[in-house]
């Protein structure tokens, strides 16, 4: 505690400089739209008030009143998702750390009152702390780097959320498109049950042969029970992540998922691109550069914890009036401030090795992603090319054979089954092609390069 001159000049000074420190406009949210908007092109909106409400129903309604593609669906998510609009609440708490750090401490008074027979004595301490004014402009700086790094982190989830809503929505249309072909399969198997049935009680069929399609049956019933639990299970997780309820979870999909583009991308200096665009691996730079600043000030103030000045005036029954000041300054006597050094670091050397450690999975992924991307794209362009065009031959010749009598119904039947698991089995290979593209896109940093060259690989 400390008592100073009435006459101190700085006591304006302190007033002008507790108070000016103040909330920006848009509470760092402009910051994150930008980092976003140049790797996705889609709209943000916080939720702060009953107008932005009403602003995101509208827009959420507009893009449910079509079907679903892949982009109308990530737009849904970042408007709607509360778990996205409850990050958004970090810029206002950091915000608020920002501006509580650019203000100075209160000042305290003190009165003491005591009374002596017949004299009086009164005392009055007015205290400010110096430290804290010292060190005001280094803790203001410090938490406008640690605003910077909840804006990328904030900015990091928002390309999350948007890469894990494309997956979901390609795996709730691939589900949806794969109870239509289960469907047809169920119905080919129901057939051939049937009529191998009418077949035995006619003699004209073994009890094995039977129960050959009796089983084959069964089980085609069993994959439809499946894919209807698949697809209501990937879209009660789309729904989720769109957070919609009520009426809104009619929502529409397509029938069929997207066509296999006519040729993979072949990206150029992969690696590079998402080192320099991946938000998580700036993050890691912001926080380890916040921890070696905040390092800085743990050293600048090991030594000393408490300087506080006051000024006194005291008054005594019969005496002058008296005036003067209080310095109160902490004695690193025992507490020399090393553990706190050695424990920022510490801190700051995990970072650092966590920003090393970021970096090098980011490359990894980026390979990964790509040898996955080339894999699923050779897979699903194989059945289109190949297998199903196969099949298709096949099933078409057959119903030549059979309306020549040159084959069975059964035959016939059993080669119908065939070409629709065929497709099915390309439905996956292009659904498995999607996601991989998106994975790609997310170890990018988001959003795929625009230029691309043939035969170049990351």
């Amino acid at each position: 505690m400390m008592r100073v001159h009435r006459n101190l000049v700085w006591l304006p000074l302190v007033a002008v400089l507790g108070g000016c420190a103040s909330f920006s406009k848009d509470g760092g949210f402009d910051s994150v739209a930008q980092l976003t908007k140049s790797r996705l092109d889609k709209s943000l909106t916080p939720l702060r008030n009953a107008n932005d409400a009403q602003t995101i129903e509208t827009q959420v309604q507009s893009l449910l009143a079509k079907p679903l593609t892949a982009d109308s669906a990530v737009q849904i998510a970042l408007l709607n998702n509360r778990g996205l609009q409850a990050r958004y609440a970090e810029l206002g708490i950091a915000e608020a750390d920002l501006v509580q750090a650019g203000r100075l401490q209160n000042p305290r008074f003190d009165f003491k009152h005591v009374t002596q027979g017949a004299d009086t004595m009164i005392e009055r301490t007015f205290t400010v702390s110096l430290l804290n004014l010292i060190m005001l402009p280094q803790a203001s700086r410090l938490e406008r780097q640690r605003f910077k790094l909840v804006q990328t982190e904030v900015a990091n989830q928002v390309l999350k959320l948007a890469a894990e809503t494309r997956r979901a929505y390609f795996e709730a249309v691939a589900a949806q498109q794969g109870v239509v072909y289960a469907k047809q399969v169920n119905l080919a198997a129901q057939a051939g049950a049937e009529l191998g049935g009418q077949m035995a009680k006619v003699g004209n069929w073994s009890k094995l042969e039977e129960d050959r399609e009796q089983v084959f049956y069964a089980d085609a019933t069993s994959a439809l029970l499946a894919a209807n639990r698949e697809a209501v299970m990937t879209r009660e997780n789309l729904t989720r992540l769109l957070g919609l309820w009520g009426k809104d979870t009619q929502f529409t999909l397509p029938e069929r998922l997207p066509d296999l583009p006519a040729q993979p991308l072949e990206i150029r200096d992969a690696e590079a691109y998402a080192i320099a665009r991946r938000l998580d691996i700036q993050a890691a730079r912001q926080q380890t550069a916040y921890l070696a600043a905040s390092l800085g000030l743990t050293r600048t103030t090991r030594f000393l914890n408490v300087l506080d000045l006051g000024y006194v005036r005291n008054t005594d029954s019969g005496l002058p009036r008296g005036t003067g000041y209080e310095l109160t300054l902490e004695i690193p006597l025992f507490d020399w401030g090393g553990a706190r050094v050695a424990k920022a670091e510490a801190i700051y050397m995990q970072s650092a090795n966590r920003l090393a450690e970021t970096a090098v999975n980011a490359r990894s992924e980026v390979r990964e992603s790509y040898l996955a991307y080339r894999g699923a794209y050779d897979l699903a362009a194989h059945y289109r090319d190949n297998v199903v065009p196969l099949r298709k031959r096949i099933a078409d010749q057959n119903l030549l054979r059979y309306n020549g009598m040159l084959t069975s119904v059964f035959e016939l039947l059993a080669d119908a089954r065939e070409q629709v698991l065929s497709v099915n089995g390309y439905i996956v290979a292009l659904k498995n092609y999607w996601v991989a593209e998106t994975d790609l896109a997310a170890s990018l940093g988001g959003q795929l390069p625009v230029i691309v060259t043939q035969g170049t690989q990351p």
